[in-house]
């Protein structure tokens, strides 16, 4: 073919087979149909002010007072050092006491003796904190005890005013703070060294996660708040900062807040009806024992089903995210694509998603309560009799109704992206081919 002869031209102007005028060197294109935007703000502002209002009519005055129990994490504490260790015989020290009727027969018994064996450690604690800062007490520790103490070491330990003088200290823990500071760190450095500005504002945007955790979702709970609505209002100021600020105020963007919404929505219901149908109280171990006996007006069932809308929007987000930049780089690559040819190439990426994302789900739990899983291990219970019960089911649930949401964000947001993306097309096209011949072929 010559420079002078002309491909035929398809319904646009353009030589057929050849690429048009404009290129997609700029990176993703957003939507720019004023009809579009209008229906996806239409959609938005009215849920975001719904948020707003939300917060403003639940939001808290602060965390509600009462009187410190001595239980658990319900304890007063200060920070200490041991500023000495010496190691003594355990007899001497009483570092076991042998039941009243003297059987060592008995598991306690066996304990006991036990604990009078060998070397045990008597440390001198210095408290470094408070009203008292600068007096001294003194611990034992076990031989065989999992946690050791040494000479220097940070501690945390918890006050009790009302115990007898020489008691109303003991060692409840150790001080981990610079190593958790330090990790911190290193994973502060590593998202921004990597990801730069979008690594910084991550970090940002996990700063105003916990802020709305710790100072709206925990408090408004505590305060009497309905925790099923408060965890949604919570997860959607969450969600709505979170997208926006990483990953900007684009088409794109909201495409991910309506899939993780759609989602959410399917999780709320599902957990709402599972919760109740398999009556779990969400009152399974000490420490909900213990929420329970402070403030008995909160309804614990909805707090468990709180937890597990709060815990799925972090992969949800991951998830609708991915399948929507996954879908507008597939338009990137192929403009022609219409709306069915890109849910179909974006829904086999979301498959491989799933499969990792539910193993990963699964085997997360597993891991955190591996101890648990020994317990029942070491009683010969059948996989059945595990289930059943309601520490068990409630993790199995939780896992369960979550990966259900994560799945369903699949379909649910590929099919809204691949809707968005292709309905701009109208709007490329109408630019009209680009002047000064750029679509003639070359000689051969």
């Amino acid at each position: 073919m010559t420079s002078t002869e002309q491909p035929p031209e398809d319904a646009h102007g353009h030589p057929h087979g050849q690429p048009h005028g404009h290129t997609h060197s700029h990176g993703p294109a957003a939507p720019v149909s004023k009809h579009l935007r209008k229906v996806i703000a239409a959609v938005l502002i009215p849920f975001s002010a719904a948020v707003l209002v939300g917060l403003a009519v639940l939001w808290p005055g602060g965390t509600p007072s009462h009187q410190r129990t001595g239980v658990g994490f319900d304890r007063q504490t200060q920070q200490a050092k041991v500023v000495a260790l010496q190691k003594v015989d355990c007899k001497t020290v009483n570092a076991g006491q042998t039941p009243s009727n003297g059987d060592t027969s008995t598991a306690e018994g066996q304990e006991a003796k036990r604990s009078q064996q060998g070397l045990c450690g008597k440390a001198t604690i210095e408290v470094t904190t408070g009203k008292e800062k600068g007096r001294t007490f003194t611990e034992i520790v076990q031989p065989d005890a999992p946690r050791q103490l040494h000479k220097g070491q940070g501690v945390i330990v918890a006050y009790a005013p009302d115990a007898p003088r020489d008691l109303q200290y003991s060692v409840t823990d150790v001080n981990r703070r610079f190593p958790m500071a330090l990790l911190a760190g290193i994973f502060a450095l590593a998202v921004v060294v990597v990801g730069r500005l979008r690594g910084v504002m991550a970090l940002v945007a996990l700063v105003v996660s916990f802020a709305v955790l710790t100072l709206f979702i925990l408090p408004a709970i505590l305060q009497g708040s309905n925790p099923l609505l408060v965890a949604v209002v919570g997860s959607s100021a969450i969600m709505l900062i979170a997208l926006y600020m990483c990953h900007g105020l684009s088409a794109r963007t909201s495409v991910a807040v309506l899939g993780t919404l759609v989602s959410l929505v399917l999780i709320g219901l599902l957990g709402s009806l599972f919760i109740g149908w398999a009556s779990l109280t969400g009152n399974t171990d000490d420490n909900t024992g213990l929420i329970h006996g402070l403030y008995p007006n909160i309804d614990m069932s909805g707090l468990l089903l709180a937890g597990v809308i709060i815990g799925s929007l972090g992969v949800l987000d991951d998830v609708t995210v991915t399948q929507t930049s996954a879908v507008w780089e597939l338009h990137e690559a192929n403009p022609t694509m219409g709306p069915r040819g890109l849910y179909r190439a974006g829904i086999r990426i979301g498959r491989d998603h799933i499969a990792s994302v539910v193993n990963t789900l699964v085997l997360a739990y597993a891991g955190a309560a591996l101890p648990l899983l020994l317990l029942f291990s070491i009683a010969q219970s059948s996989v059945g009799t595990v289930a059943n019960s309601e520490l068990v089911a409630e993790e199995i649930v939780r896992t369960l109704v979550g990966s259900i949401g994560l799945v369903a964000s699949v379909p649910v947001t590929t099919a809204l992206a691949a809707l968005v993306v292709s309905a701009d097309r109208p709007a490329v096209a109408a630019r009209g081919p680009v002047r000064g011949g750029r679509g003639r072929r070359r000689k051969k």
